[in-house]
């Protein structure tokens, strides 16, 4: 069965349409990436997503729930968590405040919010060390950290990240990879990653979608878009990267 299941989506701001009968799927346990040239139209799709862009065609399942127009507050309280481009921590609070307050849409004890803080800060041991610095002050490896973090504290059913090695070194990027392939693995969170490093991407997913000017023009198993010929030339380098699972 599907996690998610966005169907016909066709979005747009500004009046110029990005996405053109978008077709897309999640399964429970499942880690996708969704790969493509910058304006191709993944960032908008995660934004209808989250609810922050009205689509103008399609729906979006959430667990067999149609979540197509429910506010983007209702759907992390269904189990969406979503890492936006750029981290977007709030700078003047604490790391502890910024991890609490993604817990907010839940109607938890508080025991149970302390049990996702305790998971969180052992996943992340750096959050932990500077529970008290302001998020403003992090670097940046840190402040992506809080970010996931932050998403994970709504006890997400989906992680949904955008971007997340933008502005990292390289160091900092296989770091944080390698804390979001332990969520899959070893938690069966299903994941859907929207991310420019395409070798990467398909190294740690199950799955892989191409947008190429907002439409579905590639996908299937990470290794069969790894070795389309399009993906090699564009993505790739001409090189085929072997899978590390």
């Amino acid at each position: 069965m599907s996690l998610l299941e966005i169907t016909a989506l066709s979005a747009g701001y500004g009046g110029v349409q990005a996405l053109f009968g978008v077709e897309l799927t999640v399964g429970e346990g499942e880690f996708v990436a969704l790969l493509g040239p910058n304006g191709a139209g993944k960032s908008t799709t995660l934004r209808v997503l989250s609810g922050l862009i009205k689509p103008s065609a399609g729906r979006v399942l959430l667990g067999g729930e149609d979540i197509t127009t429910k506010p983007g507050w209702r759907r992390t309280g269904l189990g969406l968590g979503h890492v936006p481009e750029g981290r977007q921590v709030f700078p003047d609070h604490t790391v502890l405040e910024n991890l609490q307050l993604g817990a907010f849409v839940h109607r938890r004890s508080r025991t149970r919010r302390q049990e996702l803080l305790d998971e969180v800060l052992a996943l992340f041991p750096r959050l932990d060390e500077r529970r008290e610095q302001l998020a403003g002050t992090l670097s940046g490896g840190e402040a992506q950290m809080l970010a996931v973090g932050r998403a994970l504290m709504s006890a997400p059913r989906l992680l949904v990240l955008d971007e997340p090695s933008l502005g990292l070194a390289p160091l900092k990027v296989a770091e944080l990879f390698g804390y979001i392939k332990r969520l899959h693995t070893e938690r069966g969170l299903s994941v859907l990653l929207v991310e420019q490093q395409a070798a990467t991407a398909l190294n740690l997913a199950d799955r892989a979608y191409v947008l190429e000017r907002g439409r579905v023009a590639i996908s299937g198993t990470s290794d069969a878009v790894r070795k389309d010929p399009r993906v090699q030339a564009v993505y790739l380098g001409g090189e085929i990267s072997p899978a590390t699972g």
